[in-house]
């Protein structure tokens, strides 16, 4: 899509979302004996849509139901189901994918920061909508309506509805001069076939912060956000790059000031990552998938050639840290993991340190791993250099990890929600840090 076309099916989507979610929530979001019968449930869905039908234990109740009613999102996902029913065309549920994704992220956001009252779980809790949204991808997989519809069509409809669900096509920053504009990602949860209740606090924290500002002195801090998903084909389909890629761009009004990628990391320790690596390692992502070998190239995105082994922060770790944040220490780290020369993958010539990129050396993981977390630095980063934005501070965050109820039948537990609320709080507190010192 080019940059006009985007902007234009972005004002679209803002303003059809407007009016839905000026109506009261039963006249926009519920029909009276709306058809929910145009879906073939034997279709295939990927590996991480599967698990949405997965109980605590067996015997239990299915977690992702539990999550979405008591989120409120259930309306939500009965609303999609039936407007893909009532489609009369590919170009009509295309447009309305776009659309009721938009609608389910904006309500995600008013949601978590409190101007929308709505379920019965706290509000800073992610999973609802990451559930939710999962609903909506695989019924749109498994919708089968009167007419045709290609693969491709069908693939073009997924991304339509996941990118606006993931706050994609809603980044836009105020068109006024005195405007610091930080743009910050986060990420599903992850590792749920271990444990389905996950939650991930990067995520929570993106909805916390979506659309939110503050002054510094006499300029206005603006702050937009997206949610990232944790698999490897989403990252090479490019959703990294769409998502920073058109505020990295020369002459901009919407170029931002600074980047920041956002993961769960370590347990009671906030890690500002000093270095990414070219390498992803392999780790088996949400749909089971995973494959060791050199971060792929964006395709229709400038990259530096030659492509970096490593990228360093260009964050503003020290104000960051100064900011004097609570709970977990705050700090630079400084670990990398490196190849000489050559010996790329050997895993018996990986040599660890804090020296920074030995001359030569091939990347094998910055600090943060070799994960999607260190992939979302170095591709938002690698094309921050390709396209001479090196004036944008750009960087990752490490955020501490959260601890489980032990009971692995509890879904809600007020010990776990107010563990993961101090995190996504100092985690709020980092980003406005960083973007006080973006604007000083």
């Amino acid at each position: 899509m080019t940059a006009p076309l985007r902007t234009a099916a972005r004002l679209l989507t803002a303003a059809a979302v407007a009016v839905l979610l000026a109506a009261a929530p039963g006249a926009a979001l519920a029909r009276t004996g709306a058809p929910t019968n145009c879906f073939d449930r034997a279709a295939p869905v990927t590996y991480e849509e599967g698990r949405i039908e997965t109980p605590a234990l067996p015997g239990g109740q299915r977690v992702p139901y539990a999550l979405v009613e008591a989120g409120g999102f259930n309306t939500y996902v009965e609303r999609l189901a039936a407007d893909l029913c009532r489609a009369k065309s590919t170009s009509a549920a295309e447009q309305l994918a776009r659309l009721r994704g938009a609608v389910l992220w904006q309500t995600a956001v008013e949601r978590a920061q409190g101007t929308r009252w709505m379920g019965t779980i706290e509000r800073y809790d992610d999973r609802p909508l990451y559930w939710a949204r999962l609903m909506g991808t695989r019924d749109l997989r498994q919708w089968r309506p009167a007419f045709p519809v290609s693969d491709e069509v069908r693939a073009t409809l997924v991304r339509a509805f996941e990118y606006a669900a993931r706050g994609v096509f809603s980044t836009d920053f105020p068109g006024r001069t005195a405007v610091t504009r930080v743009l910050v990602s986060g990420f599903d949860p992850y590792q749920l076939n271990n444990e389905i209740r996950r939650s991930n606090p990067s995520g929570a924290s993106v909805l916390q912060l979506d659309g939110t500002q503050y002054r510094v002195g006499n300029r206005l801090v603006r702050i937009e956000a997206v949610a990232l998903p944790v698999t490897w084909s989403g990252f090479d389909a490019g959703i990294v790059e769409e998502a920073f890629g058109p505020h990295l761009l020369p002459e901009s009004p919407q170029r931002a000031d600074l980047i920041m990628t956002i993961s769960q990391g370590l347990r009671g320790t906030m890690n500002i990552e000093q270095w990414a690596g070219a390498w992803r390692g392999g780790g088996l992502d949400n749909n089971n998938e995973g494959e060791a070998e050199l971060v792929p190239p964006a395709a229709g995105w400038p990259q530096p050639q030659p492509q970096p082994e490593f990228i360093e922060t260009t964050l503003p770790a020290a104000q960051m840290i100064a900011a004097g944040t609570t709970p977990w220490p705050v700090r630079l780290n400084p670990q990398l993991c490196e190849w000489a020369a050559g010996d790329r993958p050997d895993p018996a010539g990986i040599s660890c340190h804090s020296r920074g990129p030995t001359p030569g050396s091939q990347a094998h993981s910055g600090g943060g791993g070799d994960y999607l977390s260190n992939e979302s630095m170095y591709r938002s980063n690698r094309l921050r250099l390709a396209l001479g934005a090196t004036d944008v501070a750009g960087g990752h965050l490490h955020i501490s990890a959260l601890v489980y109820p032990s009971d692995p039948l509890i879904v809600l537990d007020q010990a776990f929600a107010a563990d993961r609320a101090q995190t996504i709080e100092q985690t709020m507190a980092l980003v406005r840090a960083a973007g006080a010192a973006a604007a000083g």
